[in-house]
């Protein structure tokens, strides 16, 4: 199925590694050329010889901290520069973070709204003129189940990720009149960085723990009995930023393995 991708260009935040890099790959397999950014730029460079070699398209890696307002416009204005156009924005960057409200203190709140948040509205802003101009494009919020569902010691990712929803309602109605499709995923347990790094910390007081043993122990929660894979979650945001979702718009998918208890 050819899904139109070829000669579009997409911006991914997070791309060096998990979810982020697996829908980078799955972007370029359909022939888009991809930029990916975050922090590390080794880790970075390493993900985008490693997607161009496996894809042949071409992906290039631009460092930046999406906290960082010029950051996010210097990763736009390089993507349209090198690629002269701007058509897809994935807004996956992003960590869990889950504590009681009583322990989550004022720079924890203010650091995850705009790690979260914030930076999807000011990639949203920097990107919507260059969609604009070509007559469209797709935005796709990465968030996550507590979003929906939130529950006891889930703050602050559960407030951030409901107000990701919203925003994603609220601006595909904005930019439908641009053909600007705004989606989003809602993220269950899927392998990622964020869990092997979650493991490695767990190993300091427990050596024995290993990171199948941890999937194992989370797969007991999800219907399916297993364990998302990145590549998963990858081809679905894809599929969104496709042209054979031309007329889904203002919708969210759950990407859990039958988890979440409501739609």
């Amino acid at each position: 199925m050819d899904f139109g991708l070829k000669g579009k260009v997409a911006i991914v935040t997070g791309g060096s590694e998990g979810i982020g890099k697996a829908a980078a790959a799955s972007l370029a397999q359909e022939g888009a050329g991809v930029v990916i950014c975050a922090r590390r730029k080794d880790v970075l460079d390493a993900a985008a010889a490693e997607i161009s070699r496996q894809t042949a398209s071409r992906v290039m890696g631009i460092p930046a901290d999406v906290t960082n307002s010029v950051d996010i416009q210097n990763v736009v204005n390089k993507t349209v520069e090198a690629f002269g156009r701007l058509d897809i924005v994935v807004n996956n960057a992003g960590t869990s973070a889950g504590g009681n409200f009583e322990a989550v203190d004022e720079e924890a709140w203010r650091y995850d709204m705009d790690l979260k948040f914030y930076a999807a509205v000011r990639f949203a802003q920097a990107a919507i003129p260059h969609m604009k101009r070509q007559g469209g494009g797709r935005i796709i919020n990465i968030t996550n189940l507590a979003g929906k569902q939130p529950g006891a010691n889930s703050m602050p990712t559960s407030v951030s990720r409901a107000a990701g929803l919203a925003f994603t309602k609220a601006l595909s109605k904005d930019l439908a009149k641009y053909n600007i499709l705004v989606n989003t995923v809602c993220i269950g347990v899927i392998k990622s960085g964020q869990h092997e790094h979650r493991v490695e910390n767990i190993q300091r007081q427990n050596p024995s723990m290993t990171l199948d043993a941890f999937y194992a122990e989370r797969a007991r929660n999800v219907p399916l009995g297993r364990v998302g894979e990145a590549r998963e979650a990858g081809d679905v945001i894809c599929f969104l930023a496709s042209e054979r979702a031309s007329y889904l718009t203002g919708t969210s998918i759950n990407i859990d393995g039958g988890t979440s208890n409501v739609l």
